[in-house]
This record gives structure tokens, C-alpha cells and sequence, in this order.
């Protein structure tokens, strides 16, 4: 058996997987599964998948019946107003006057028929597919009838019964009552989101062809999402608004997939990632600062992915390491850029270290029972011919980033050459270098060339001055940006938003085990009638795991898209956010999501691309059988996985940045081994932010595992930027102390309330309002009056005016 074992190791997957049973799911204890070659990953990261694929992740494979019932709804209709003619044959004014008859329709009391008329005006959103011959046809009708929907009002229209659908009470009591939720229960709110969404998809996407007109819209309907004119809040905080009343337990029949986690209208509304990298460029020029050192998504995109070691590789040098010796000759295979995944040794271990000894042990003792040298010989060498040759450069020439400093890591420098060589240090003054020797006049102005001011810096500056000088430096001026009116909405629920977003995260994630008290996120996708054959429930639990993807993929998207935004708008405003989603465990949640086998999920097969809409529309569906369903499509990658990953890690690099005490957190979790495990993933923008992750903490692990892991550190120092003076990989860092997080949290939550306070709370009597002392103009003044005073006023009039006695004495004192 150890044989079996030892050889099952050193195999390809393919040849190893029928000797032996998969081992158990990936624990910190738990040697790596999956294969150890891991192809390059041509994955392009952007704002959203190809406009095909986000349509169809709006449907679920249970849904797929409704199309069909659309599609009767509207040809019962149109058929009866338009004979013997087809949608795609009318004229534009023909079209026009048939959706405003369809408007008029939702105006109806009847539910029932409201639903009629709403799912026929879902099937021109959906591009009438019936008259289509393939897909292309199908997602233009569906852009062309999307703009001519918005341009007549649909979309004012189904925001209003949208409204009327939340603030149905019946229907939420109802679901409340019922033992199981399934797909019925929500069918209103997914028709009326449905439309809605497909509207906002549609005329987000720009294309080379599209008319002028449509640009027009386009913009039109931008600023009518971002500035709420009808109502007193953005489209954005009514979605957010059902979020929080799903997850208390109110409404467990609101669709989840649909509501507010399809991130393309934040995308639409706030702007894109490249969008935002635009807008910071904009901004530094406003505030005077100078340009960006370069294009952060350029470089991204040109860097290459670094490769892991092969596994027979690692197996035979832990092995040499343990007889105490290392053989030359397996030291020129070993590829310098190479990263040591599987050599993991958590420093943090105490009670888990038996197992972990004990199935090395179990390892080396069947590779030095069984396997001679001879046998390692014909084995090791044949590894690297397996790779093809350009692998070999994983690395251009240089490093990929431009250094940076930050003013305080100047002043740290001058303070620590002050005190050695002068004796005192001059506080924040960096332009007297009296007294310093030669060498630290050099170092001095190679900082200041490297010097990177940034726009939260500025801001930052900016609310200690209002801070200090709040009359002689007068009121704010803030800019009504689409951003700005976002945070000013969300701001007293905020909190109760990201708890929110964080639960259904929760739910959805594939560690996650179910339990009672859990939220029930697949309202939307379970059938009423469950399935009775292997076939149906096969066909189920794909739908189910691509229905939980969808959502992971969704809400890491608008978080890190808030995020961002928010840190571009003020970095209070980001600070806010940021505090609420560590305060509501984020950083927990986001490792236990990578505590599995990361290549597995990036490599599921959770879709059945026969079923995908369009293609489910307009081709007649083969027979699905239990062997197509389990082979999958022949993707090398699920796209929304691998976006899911690297926004959850950009999540986590965005609130542990700079904080000490949430740094620690990583450390006292045990992250390490569980993002080493991530770079197993062949895919540069996902191995740099894991690289961040784990330098922002090695000064933390000790020396031992970064003697262990030079491999990792050298990836480090290639791949992410470099700060002059962080001395990252010895862990003398002056700001490196214990007892100062928690002062570091409290100080910069001081700090977020008095900037809320300052710019949001605007009390009725401040200490600095001016005083009227006219007696006329008091007496004039027009108070607002509650309405059911006029019914107790003569109560009032005894209580508070007859029944007290008047002292003019102090009338006349005042006078």
C-alpha cells in the first residue's frame, strides 16, 4: 500500500486518480490535492464577463420553463392587436405604439393580468428569440427592444410596481407561513427585476455600432440612476434595502441572484475599474499632485505567472532534507522563479503538528522504502521535459513596479540618522539634514525622488485642517458626484448593509456547512416539484453550486467596487466601510473561503452550456444524459471563479493595508498556509495579490519560515512593490508594535465619526449659528407645526401658557 501510495504521488493526475480514492477536502493539516502542473491561466480580468455569458447568469436552469411562458404571453397579445405580422417586420413607430399599449396594461388592478403583460414586455427585453435564427440575432433584438423600452418609460414604470412588490406584506406573510420556499414564490419580483435588469445590461454595454441616439439614452439613463430625481433615494439603496429585509428574516422569498448582486448597475452608475483609474488620474491632476508612476491594470496585464514546483521534486527534497544533505544534481531543476506551495510549515501550529508529522513521516517512509535510487533517477528527470521551453522566462528584465515612499517612512529615516549621529531629532522637518554625514544626504534625496503622495493623503491633511479651523476656513465644498450621494444615502444602514452582504456571502461560500439558523439563498432556484430521477437531481445540483458561484462572484464584485470607489471619493468614507466589514468578520469569512482546494473551484464545471440562455432560445436541446452532464463544457477555467478569487483577495488586501492589528488577524489566523496554497494558481494578477497578502505579514512569522520559504520571498521581491526603507523580510519595522493596535483602531474610529459628524450631521442649533435677536423676525418665523396638534391645542395652551405665571420683572430685567 505504501508503495501505491508513494507512486500515486509522483504520477500525473490523469494515471494516478484510478489507484487511489481522492483524498479529504484541503485543510491547513492537509497535504495540497490537484494537479501540481497547472497550465497558464489566459484569463483577462475586466469589469464583467462577455455581455452573452452575464446575461445568462441571470437565469437559473430551473427557470428555463418561463421562457417559454413569456414567449405565449407576448404572442397572445400581439397576435391579437397585430395580424399576421411579426415584431421583427413592424416599423419603429408600430413598435412604439404597441409598447405604449403594454404599458397601459401594467395600470390594471388584476395581478394576474399584470403578470401577463409584464412577462410579454420581459419577452421584448429578452429579444423576442422566437422570431430569431441564432444568438447573435437574439442579444441585438434584445439591445435594440432594451433602448426602445427605457426611451417610452418601462423602466419608471416597473421601478414603481417594484415598490408596491416589496411593501407587499401578503405576500412576505405568506412566505413566512410556508415550510419550503421555492421557485413560485418569487415570481413577480424575478419578472419585474428581470426586465429591469436586462435594461441596465443592455444599454451598459457600448458597442462601435451602436447610434447616436443610443449614446444619448445611455448617458440619460447614467444620470438618472445616479441622481435620484422622482424619489429621494438612488435605485442603488432600494436594492440594498431588500437585502436587509431578506436577511432579517422578513422576506425569504425576495430572488437574491437577481436583486442586487448583478454589480453591472454600480458598474454603470459609478464607473468601471478602468473607469476608476481614469478618474484617479483626474483627480491628482486637480489636487495638483503629480502623475502616476505607471498604469497599475498595464502592468497587471503584462506580468507573467510564476510556476510551482513539481510535486516529485518537493517529495525528494524534503526528503534529502530530512537525511540532512541536499544532492547537486537535483538542485538545476529546481527553476529559480519556482514557488515552494507544498513545503509548508506553519510556525503557528501546536495542537495539529502530530498529524501533520505523522503523514510526512507516512510520505518519506514509503519514498525511502520503496523508491531507490535508481527509481528516483528515471522519475526526476523526466518532470521538465513536460513544460514547454518558454516557461523557462517567467520574469522580464527589471522589476515590474516603481518604488514609493511615503512621507512618514522620511521622517522615520531622518528621526533613526538624528538620534545616531546627532543626538535629537527635529520632529517632521525632513529639509535640515545639518550634521548628517555624506551617506545620508544621498539616502535622503533617493527617498524624496521616490516620494509618492497620494490622494488620501491630501485628504487626509485636508480634515485635520477643518478639524482645527473650523471658522476661519468656512464650510466644505462638497461635490455632488454619484458617489458621494451613494455614501450620504447609505450612511446611518450602512452597517446593517454589510452585515447583510456578508451573510449572504457566507451562505454561498462552498465551505460553508449548512445549518439551522443559516439564511436560505436558493428561494430562486429550487423547483416546487423537487426531482424524482438521478438525471433531475444531477441537473439540480449543478444549478444549485453555478446559483451560489453566480452570488460569490456578484458580491465580492460590489464590495470591492465600493471600496474603491469610496476611497477615490474620501478615504473616511472608504475607512467607514472598511471598519464595519472587519468588525463583521470579512477577514475570517474571506480565508475560510480559501481554506479548500482552490484549483478545483477555479476549475469547476458548474454549467450546462446547452441551457445557457441564448442558446436554450433559439437551438432545439439535446438529450442530456448523467455522462455529458458530469464531463461539463471543455473551459480550461470558470471565468466567475477566478474573478471571485481575485476580487476576494483585493478585498483583503484593501482592509489589511496599512493596518497593523488587522495584519495580526491574518497572522493569528493562519493565513499563510492557506494563501500558499492559492499560488498554485498559474494566473499573475491572482499571484500578486496573494504575494501582498503574505508580505504585508512575514515580518510577523519569524525567521524560521522565511528561512523555509525563499522561494515565496523571492517571488515577493520580484513581483510586488518595493517600499524603501519596509524592511518586510527581517521584522524590524518601528511600527511593528503590539500595544499599539488597538490605538491605532480607536484613532482612526475618532477620526471617521468626526468626519461624519462634520460633513453629514448638520444639527438645528450649533454653538456657532448666529443668534437673532429681533423680536419682530423671531415672532415671524413659520414653525412647523406636528399634524394632530390642532386637535390638543387648547390642552397645550392651558398646560403650557395659563397655567404658568408670567415674571415681568425678568421681561423687564432683559430689557
Amino acid at each position: 500500500m505504501q508503495r501505491l501510495r508513494a507512486l500515486a504521488a509522483v504520477l500525473p493526475p490523469e494515471i494516478s486518480v484510478g489507484m487511489c480514492q481522492p483524498p479529504p477536502p484541503l485543510t491547513p493539516t492537509h497535504s495540497p490535492q490537484g494537479s501540481v502542473d497547472c497550465p497558464n491561466l489566459e484569463f483577462e480580468y475586466g469589469d464583467a464577463d462577455g455581455h452573452g455569458a452575464e446575461l445568462a447568469e441571470l437565469y437559473s436552469y430551473t427557470e428555463e420553463p418561463e421562457l417559454s411562458t413569456n414567449r405565449r404571453c407576448f404572442e397572445e397579445d400581439f397576435h391579437a392587436q397585430v395580424q399576421g405580422r411579426r415584431w421583427l417586420e413592424l416599423d419603429g413607430a408600430q413598435q412604439k405604439a404597441y409598447v405604449m399599449r403594454l404599458l397601459d396594461g401594467l395600470e390594471v388592478v388584476n395581478r394576474d393580468k399584470r403578470l401577463k403583460v409584464a412577462r410579454a414586455i420581459l419577452y421584448l427585453a429578452q429579444g423576442v428569440f422566437g422570431d430569431c435564427d441564432n444568438e447573435g440575432d437574439v442579444l441585438h433584438w434584445s439591445r435594440h427592444n432594451s433602448f426602445l423600452l427605457y426611451r417610452l418609460g418601462t423602466f419608471t414604470a416597473f421601478l414603481e410596481l417594484l415598490n408596491m412588490e416589496i411593501d407587499n406584506s401578503q405576500a412576505c406573510s405568506s412566505a413566512l407561513r410556508k415550510p419550503a420556499i421555492s421557485l413560485a414564490d418569487s415570481t413577480e419580483l424575478r419578472v419585474l427585476l428581470s426586465v429591469m435588469y436586462l435594461m441596465v445590461e443592455n444599454i451598459r454595454v457600448e458597442q462601435e455600432m451602436d447610434p447616436p441616439e443610443w449614446k444619448t439614452c445611455r448617458e440619460t439613463f447614467r444620470m438618472e440612476l445616479s441622481f435620484p430625481m422622482h424619489t429621494e433615494e438612488p435605485f442603488a439603496l432600494l436594492l440594498f434595502t431588500m437585502v436587509t429585509k431578506f436577511c432579517s428574516g422578513h422576506a425569504p422569498h425576495f430572488p437574491m441572484k437577481k436583486d442586487p448582486f448583478h454589480p453591472g448597475g454600480m458598474f454603470f452608475t459609478l464607473g468601471g475599474f478602468e473607469a476608476l483609474q481614469t478618474m484617479k488620474v483626474r483627480k491628482r491632476e486637480e489636487l495638483g499632485l503629480p502623475p502616476l508612476p505607471e498604469d497599475s491594470i498595464q502592468v497587471m496585464r503584462s506580468m507573467r505567472a510564476a510556476s510551482p514546483p513539481t510535486y516529485s521534486i518537493e517529495l525528494v527534497e524534503q526528503q534529502q532534507q530530512k537525511r540532512g544533505h541536499r544532492s547537486r544534481r537535483v538542485r538545476p531543476l529546481m527553476k529559480q522563479d519556482s514557488l515552494d506551495i507544498y513545503n509548508e510549515r506553519d510556525p503557528f501550529k501546536n495542537d495539529e503538528a502530530g498529524v501533520d508529522e505523522e503523514e510526512n513521516d507516512d510520505v518519506d517512509s514509503g519514498i525511502e522504502g520503496e523508491l531507490d535510487l535508481m527509481e528516483r533517477d528515471a522519475i526526476i528527470p523526466a518532470m521538465p521535459a513536460q513544460r514547454p521551453p518558454i516557461e523557462r522566462v517567467s520574469f522580464p528584465k527589471g522589476l515590474p513596479w516603481a518604488p514609493k515612499v511615503r512621507q512618514k517612512d522620511i521622517e522615520h529615516f531622518l528621526e533613526a540618522s538624528r538620534n545616531k549621529f546627532i543626538g535629537f531629532t527635529l520632529g517632521q522637518d525632513t529639509e535640515t539634514l545639518i550634521g548628517l554625514p555624506r551617506p545620508i544626504h544621498e539616502s535622503v534625496k533617493t527617498l524624496k525622488q521616490h516620494k509618492y503622495v497620494s490622494i488620501s493623503d491630501v485628504q487626509i491633511k485636508n480634515e485635520e485642517e477643518l478639524e482645527k479651523c473650523p471658522m476661519s476656513l468656512g464650510e466644505e465644498e462638497v461635490q455632488e458626484t454619484p458617489c458621494e450621494i451613494l455614501y450620504r444615502t447609505m450612511l446611518y444602514n450602512l452597517p446593517q448593509y454589510m452585515i447583510a452582504l456578508l451573510k449572504i456571502l457566507l451562505a454561498a461560500a462552498p465551505t460553508s456547512k449548512a445549518k439551522t439558523d443559516s439564511i436560505n439563498i436558493l428561494a430562486d432556484v429550487l423547483p416546487e416539484e423537487m426531482p424524482i430521477t438521478v438525471l433531475q437531481s444531477m441537473k439540480l445540483g449543478i444549478d444549485v453550486n453555478r446559483h451560489k458561484e453566480i452570488i460569490v462572484k456578484s458580491i465580492s464584485a460590489l464590495l470591492l467596487l465600493l471600496l474603491k470607489h469610496f476611497k477615490l471619493n474620501h478615504i473616511y468614507q472608504f475607512e467607514y466601510v472598511s471598519q464595519h466589514l472587519v468588525f463583521a468578520n470579512c477577514i475570517p469569512l474571506i480565508l475560510k473561503f480559501f481554506n479548500q482546494n482552490i484549483m478545483s473551484y477555479i476549475t469547476a464545471k458548474n454549467s450546462i452550456s446547452v441551457l445557457d440562455y441564448p442558446h436554450c432560445t433559439v437551438y432545439d436541446l439535446p438529450e442530456l444524459t448523467a455522462e455529458s452532464l458530469e464531463a461539463g463544457d471543455n473551459n480550461q477555467f470558470c471565468w466567475r471563479n477566478l474573478f471571485s478569487c481575485i476580487n476576494l483577495l483585493r478585498i483583503l488586501n484593501k482592509l489589511t493595508k496599512w493596518k497593523h492589528s488587522r495584519t495580526m488577524m491574518l497572522v493569528v489566523f493562519k493565513s499563510a498556509p492557506i494563501l500558499k496554497r492559492a499560488l498554485k494558481v498559474k494566473q499573475a494578477m491572482m499571484q500578486l495579490y496573494v504575494l501582498k497578502l503574505l508580505k504585508i505579514q512575514t515580518k510577523y512569522l519569524g525567521r524560521q519560515w522565511r528561512k523555509s520559504n525563499m522561494k515565496t520571498m523571492s517571488a515577493i521581491y520580484q513581483k510586488v512593490r518595493h517600499r524603501m526603507n519596509d524592511d518586510w523580510a527581517y521584522g524590524n519595522d518601528i511600527d511593528a508594535r503590539p500595544w499599539d493596535f488597538q490605538a491605532e483602531e480607536c484613532t482612526l474610529r475618532a477620526n471617521i465619526e468626526a468626519f461624519n459628524s462634520r460633513r453629514y450631521d448638520k444639527p438645528q442649533e450649533s454653538e456657532f449659528a448666529p443668534v437673532d435677536n429681533c423680536l419682530q423676525s423671531v415672532l415671524g418665523q413659520r414653525l412647523e407645526l406636528p399634524e394632530d396638534f390642532h386637535c390638543s391645542y387648547e390642552l397645550w395652551l392651558e398646560r403650557e401658557v395659563f397655567s404658568q405665571p408670567i415674571r415681568w420683572e425678568e421681561l423687564l430685567h432683559y430689557q
